[in-house]
């Protein structure tokens, strides 16, 4: 049965991919570009993170996973890793994905390169817990996925529908939280030096007059929840949401240290534009306005059919993914499928900094020879020495310092990777010490200890006097001394 004609006139008009190919063709080839950040990124630290001998070993989660789930072990986590287990192994998929992800930037083998790429980082991430349980990893996996779909029409609605449900959901979590100060516009007062990773320019933002960063908090919870509904307005209108979003990522940027996830929602917010915006950037790309046809190639309209029907159904489980969040029940006839998908990343709920913190406790480790003379281990990029300055370090995502964030934001009993770091502290594991600042020890130290510090920046008087970008306050033990000879 055929559709009625002007049905049929619509449903070509949204699906053809002449007035978004070039749109589409940039994406993808800034998509490579955060690939090629995302693996080099982990390139230098995967052995150190989960390798044979890192803090929390791929080896030996693979192991409690087979002997929980057998046989659908592979489903649960999809990873190379099972086919392939060695530290090797580990640093070639890094290898082999920067390859690939070249290769996508340059536009060649698009489709093999982009599966190449998903295939890989899936392989990565999920054997990588807790140090790639981000955010952003799950989001560079959806959209990984959504491209092995391109050519197809609809892949620009599913890359808009993503924007929309990353940047609406960011600003629902935030208000459905009920924390105080996003219902008091206060967030920003604490969030420049509570982030994980503050960069000099958050510095002076937290120095801000109360009024302007309450209007800044303000105008964020605007942009998260108004921008990303004028996507499905009329071009101008479009536009406009599209320019806010970017607006508010360049801030992002400025004062934050966030891996490569404010680049990828940037890349993310071109699909909101469309090749009449790119009519240059498409005669650098040799691609003509209108871009030339997908259909090139024999099965391209069967492949268009498919590829759309496969977009139809991710952004359909995508909607009932947000009507959960909202609330809005649609009881257990999508729990299968969500379920089913779960582990690939491929639909996912977004939202960062539901619960604004208002302290910024630091975990600092010591070791120590005698148990009374003690020397701090430094850290590339977290705080911890007083006197080092702030860094830019974005794309480049230190996974070890973000979690030590995240660790002392609860308890020993709740990070147990933490126990891992320790002991290769103990037995002078190069590749976790290379995760680290230089050592303060020529030889592994008999104890190691944890201290808890409160944090704050100091005020630009004081730094401009002594020199310290921080001052801190002892908060007590967070765990230890411990030791491995008796």
């Amino acid at each position: 049965m055929s559709l009625p004609a002007p049905a049929s006139r619509l449903f070509e008009r949204i699906s053809a991919p002449t007035a978004v190919a070039i749109t589409e063709e940039l994406f993808l080839r800034l998509l490579g570009l955060v690939y090629l950040a995302a693996f080099a990124s982990l390139w230098p630290q995967i052995v150190g993170l989960i390798g044979s001998h890192g803090i929390a070993p791929a080896e030996r989660l693979t192991q409690v996973i087979q002997s929980g789930f057998g046989g659908s072990a592979l489903w649960e986590v999809p990873s190379l890793f099972w086919l392939f287990r060695s530290d090797s192994a580990l640093v070639s998929f890094c290898i082999l994905g920067c390859l690939a992800a070249v290769l996508l930037t340059t536009g060649l083998f698009r489709r093999t390169s982009a599966a190449a790429c998903f295939v890989l980082y899936l392989s990565l991430v999920s054997i990588g817990q807790p140090f790639t349980a981000f955010q952003w990893d799950a989001l560079l996996l959806e959209c990984g996925f959504l491209a092995l779909f391109n050519g197809a029409g609809w892949l620009i609605w599913a890359y808009r529908f993503l924007l929309f449900r990353l940047m609406f959901e960011s600003g629902v979590v935030k208000l459905a939280s009920h924390d105080p100060n996003w219902r008091n516009l206060h967030a920003l007062r604490f969030h420049f030096v509570t982030q994980p990773l503050p960069d000099p320019i958050a510095y002076y933002a937290y120095r801000l007059p109360p009024w302007i960063l309450d209007g800044m908090t303000a105008a964020t919870l605007c942009i998260e929840l108004g921008a990303p509904i004028l996507l499905f307005c009329p071009r101008r209108a479009r536009h406009i949401g599209v320019y806010l979003l970017i607006l508010l990522q360049v801030a992002i940027i400025l004062t934050g240290n966030y891996a490569f996830f404010n680049l990828l929602a940037l890349a993310l917010c071109l699909c909101g534009l469309d090749d009449r915006m790119f009519a240059a950037v498409g005669r650098v790309l040799h691609r003509p306005v209108p871009a030339a046809s997908h259909t090139s190639f024999p099965g391209a309209r069967g492949w268009r059919s498919a590829g759309n029907a496969a977009l139809a159904i991710l952004i359909l489980l995508a909607a009932v993914q947000l009507l959960n969040m909202l609330g809005i029940g649609t009881g257990r006839a999508f729990s299968k499928p969500l379920s089913a998908v779960a582990p690939f990343e491929i639909v996912n709920t977004y939202g960062l900094f539901a619960v604004m913190t208002t302290t910024r406790p630091e975990v600092i480790l010591e070791g120590s020879d005698d148990g009374i003379a003690w020397r701090e281990y430094s850290f590339p990029y977290k705080p911890g020495n007083l006197y080092r300055a702030l860094p830019f370090v974005a794309p480049y995502q230190p996974r070890l310092d973000w979690q030590m964030w995240f660790a002392a934001l609860g308890n020993y009993q709740e990070n147990q990777w933490a126990g891992g770091l320790i002991y290769r502290l103990l037995t002078g594991e190069k590749s976790v010490l290379a995760l680290l600042g230089p050592p303060p020890f020529h030889k592994p130290p008999r104890f190691i200890r944890a201290l808890l510090y409160e944090y704050d920046f100091t005020r630009p008087s004081e730094r401009a006097q002594t020199g310290a970008v921080w001052r801190r306050t002892p908060r007590g033990i967070w765990f230890g001394p411990v030791s491995l000879r008796k």
